[in-house]
C-alpha cells in the first residue's frame, strides 16, 4: 500500500495531466496513473481555444505552450474551405476563432497535441505533490463512504499496486474504465461511418497549395460526402500531414487507395509517403452524468465527439480546471459536497450543447446544403449560396460562449440556465468568463487574480468591500481584494464589484454590497 492520495486521476493524455497540474499547484498530493511512457506521435487536438491558454498561463507554461508550436506565426490558425475538391474556383478562407481573441486573456493556439502533452508533462516534473505513474495501467476502481481504492498493473506484467484516496477522477478516454465500472451510461448520436485518420509526407503537396493564402487547415465539401468532411491539416510547413475522410465500413489498411483519396480530395496528382493510417467511427457521445460518489469523470471518458471544431480537447481542460478548484476547495474544507455536483451540472449542458448544435447540427447543415445547391444545376443560385455559407462561419464563433447562468452556485439572472449559447461582450455578467481589461498600472486583471476567489473593486465602496472579506473570513474562504478606478476599459464591465470564481467565471456581481453578503458567500462556495 503507498501513501493516501488527495486525488487520484487515471488516465495521463492532456485532460488527465492537466488536472495534475491544477491540482499539484494547489498543494494537492494526487497519482497520475497512464499507460503511455511517451505521448502517443499522432497529431490530434491541435487547436487550442483562447480560454485553454489561459489555463496554461496561470498554471505557469503559457510560454512553453507556445515555444512548442511548430507552424511558424506567419501560418494562421484559420483554414480554407472548398468546394468538391482543392483546385476548385470555389472556396473561402473565413475569419474564425482569431475574431474574439480581444475577450479573452490569451490568444488561441495551434500546436500538435502531443508536443501540448509534453509541456504538460515537464510541468508536473516540478511538482513535488504530484506522483506520476507512466507505464501503469489502471484495473479497477472501488469506493465506499471512506475513499477510493484503485488496482494497477505494470505494463510489462512486473508489478501490482493498489493506490487509496479520497477522490477519482477517470480521464480515460472514450472506453473509460472509470465511466463504466461506476456505471455512468452515455447517449448520444452515430452516424455509422467509418472515417480514416492518415499521417504523411508531401512537399508538392505543399507547393500544390500554393494558391492559397498561408494557413494551418483545408476542408474539402463534397456533395457525395453527406456533410462530412474531408480534411487537411499541417504539422509542420512543407511536409507533414494529417488527413481526415469517411471511407466504406469494410475499408481496411491494406484494400483501399488512400493515396488516391488523397489526390481526389485535392484535385491534382502528388506523391507522399504514409507514416500511419488509422481508423475511428463518427459518432456523439455524452454521459449522462459526471460523477457518482467520489468518483468523476472529465474530457474524452464524459464526452466524445468527431474532431469537427476542435471541441474536445478544449472541453477537457475546462472539464479539469472547473473540477479542480471544486475538489480543492472540499478537501481543503470551505467547499461542499454541493460544490462538487455542480461539476455535472455547470459541464454537461455545455458538452450536450456543443454536440447537437454546433458538430451535429454542422454536419446536418453542410448535408443539406450540397444536396440543395450545385453549380451545375444553377451556378447563379449556387454562387449566392456560396457566398453566404462563408458569411456564417464568424457568427458562429461569436456565439460559441460556453456559460454558467443557471448553476446552482451562481448568482446569475432569473430564469438562466448554463449553455454553450452566448455572446461575445466586455460587460461582466454572472456566469459567464469575465473579459479581460488593464488595471491603472498597466498590467491586465488577469494578472492580479488570485488562485481562489477574487473581488475586483473598480471604484467601489469601502464598507461594501468589507462585507465581502468579513463573509469570506467567516466561511474560511479564501478571497483576494483588487482596488482599482472604475475608469478607463474598466467600466466597461457595467460593474463596481465582481466577485470571480478561481477558474475565472463570475461568481456575482453589483454596484455596491449585496443585501446578505455572507449568504452570496455561502452559495458560491455550495454551502447556501
Amino acid at each position: 500500500m503507498n501513501k493516501r492520495y488527495d486525488v487520484i486521476i487515471v488516465g495521463g493524455g492532456p485532460v488527465g495531466t492537466g488536472l495534475a497540474v491544477e491540482l499539484g499547484l494547489r498543494g494537492l498530493h494526487c497519482a497520475l496513473v497512464e499507460r503511455r511512457i511517451e505521448p502517443q506521435r499522432i497529431p490530434k487536438g491541435q487547436n487550442l481555444t483562447q480560454r485553454s491558454v489561459e489555463h496554461f498561463w496561470f498554471w505557469g507554461i503559457a510560454d512553453e505552450l507556445r515555444a512548442a508550436r511548430m507552424l511558424p506565426p506567419s501560418y494562421p490558425m484559420s483554414g480554407i474551405i472548398a468546394y468538391r475538391d482543392l483546385s476548385n474556383a470555389y472556396w473561402y478562407a473565413p475569419p474564425l476563432r482569431e475574431i474574439v481573441n480581444s475577450y479573452y486573456f490569451q490568444e488561441n493556439e495551434r500546436l500538435p497535441q502531443y508536443q501540448t502533452e509534453s509541456v504538460l508533462r515537464k510541468r508536473i516534473a516540478h511538482l513535488p505533490t504530484v506522483d506520476p505513474r507512466f507505464g501503469w495501467l489502471a484495473e479497477a476502481v472501488e469506493q465506499d463512504a471512506d475513499g477510493v481504492r484503485v488496482t494497477i498493473a505494470h505494463d510489462s506484467g512486473q508489478g501490482r499496486d493498489i493506490l487509496e484516496g479520497e477522490y477519482v477522477v477517470g480521464c480515460d478516454g472514450g472506453h473509460s474504465m472509470v465511466r463504466t465500472q461506476i456505471g455512468i451510461e452515455r447517449s448520444g448520436s452515430d452516424f455509422n461511418q467509418l472515417m480514416v485518420l492518415a499521417l504523411f509526407r508531401s512537399r508538392e503537396l505543399h507547393e500544390l497549395l500554393g494558391r492559397f493564402p498561408p494557413r494551418s487547415t483545408y476542408r474539402v465539401l463534397h456533395p457525395d460526402l453527406k456533410g462530412y468532411w474531408q480534411f487537411f491539416g499541417r504539422v509542420d510547413v512543407g511536409e507533414s500531414w494529417f488527413f481526415h475522410a469517411p471511407v466504406p465500413a469494410d475499408t481496411t489498411k491494406d484494400n483501399y487507395d488512400f493515396h488516391g483519396l488523397l489526390q481526389k480530395a485535392v484535385g491534382a496528382p502528388f506523391r507522399c509517403e504514409f507514416d500511419y493510417v488509422g481508423f475511428w467511427d463518427l459518432r456523439i457521445s455524452v454521459a449522462e452524468k459526471y460523477q457518482v460518489g467520489r468518483a468523476f469523470i472529465a474530457g474524452d471518458a464524459a464526452h466524445s465527439h468527431p474532431p469537427y471544431g476542435a471541441y474536445g480537447l478544449n472541453n477537457g481542460l475546462d472539464d479539469v480546471v472547473n473540477l479542480g478548484w471544486k475538489l480543492a476547495a472540499r478537501l481543503k474544507g470551505w467547499g461542499s459536497d454541493a460544490l462538487l455536483k455542480s461539476y455535472t451540472e455547470e459541464r454537461r449542458p455545455i458538452f450536450k450543447e456543443t454536440a447537437e448544435d454546433f458538430i451535429e447540427a454542422g454536419i446536418r447543415r453542410d448535408k443539406e446544403f450540397m444536396a440543395r445547391y450545385s453549380p451545375e444545376r444553377d451556378l447563379a443560385e449556387f454562387e449566392r449560396a456560396w457566398k453566404e455559407h462563408a458569411n456564417t462561419a464568424a457568427p458562429r464563433v461569436m456565439t460559441y460562449e460556453p456559460h454558467y447562468e443557471g448553476s446552482s452556485i451562481v448568482c446569475g439572472p432569473a430564469g438562466g440556465r448554463s449553455s454553450a449559447h452566448g455572446s461575445h461582450t466586455f460587460t461582466a455578467r454572472a456566469g459567464h468568463h469575465l473579459p479581460p481589461q488593464k488595471l491603472s498600472a498597466g498590467s491586465s486583471v488577469f494578472e492580479e487574480l488570485g488562485p481562489d476567489f477574487t473581488l475586483l473593486a473598480f471604484g467601489a465602496d469601502d464598507r461594501a468591500v468589507a462585507t465581502f472579506t468579513q463573509a469570506a473570513a467567516a466561511l474560511k474562504v479564501p478571497l483576494k481584494i483588487v482596488r482599482d478606478t472604475n475608469a478607463d476599459g474598466r467600466s466597461a464591465y457595467e460593474a463596481k464589484l465582481i466577485l470571480v470564481r478561481p477558474d475565472r467565471y463570475v461568481a456575482w456581481l453589483g454596484d455596491g454590497a449585496p443585501s446578505d453578503a455572507p449568504a452570496v458567500m455561502r452559495k458560491v462556495v455550495g454551502r447556501a
